[in-house]
């Protein structure tokens, strides 16, 4: 009863960390710079998420998840054609993040529902504790 509590929160904690990371997407739509002052293009932040592989969770049949934030790399950054910018190289383009806002948004929805649904398992596993707890007594 209490592994299912633990996997919901486990889930609620990586969808957490997966709307943060899109958010941290979104915000540097526009960075060309990296933390150096340099002209350098922010990269997109994935999260991937993978079952936890614990002698608990093979003992019960159950698995938190666990999640590692990747940068990518692959794909090549949006040249926009702006001499004035301070951030141009010679030819006057600058090299801005590859980021899609509507992929972004559909991510967060998503990962908001994979929340909320986390949220209600949480729910359900605490009211039939509460159940058993009053059946017992």
């Amino acid at each position: 009863m209490f592994r299912s509590i633990d996997v919901s929160t486990s889930g609620l904690v990586a969808q957490r960390q997966r709307m943060n990371t899109i958010a941290g997407n979104i915000a540097n739509v526009n960075t060309t710079q990296g933390p150096d002052g340099k002209p350098s293009p922010f990269q997109r932040r994935l999260v991937t998420m993978q079952a936890e592989e614990n002698q608990a969770s093979r003992a019960t049949g159950a698995a938190g998840v666990t999640t590692e934030i990747e940068i990518d790399k692959k794909t090549p950054p949006r040249k926009v054609f702006q001499p004035g910018h301070p951030d141009a190289d010679k030819d006057g383009m600058v090299a801005y993040p590859d980021i899609n806002m509507v992929t972004e948004f559909v991510n967060a929805m998503d990962a908001s529902r994979a929340f909320e649904a986390n949220i209600a398992a949480l729910e359900l596993a605490k009211d039939m504790t509460l159940s058993s707890l009053r059946i017992l007594s």
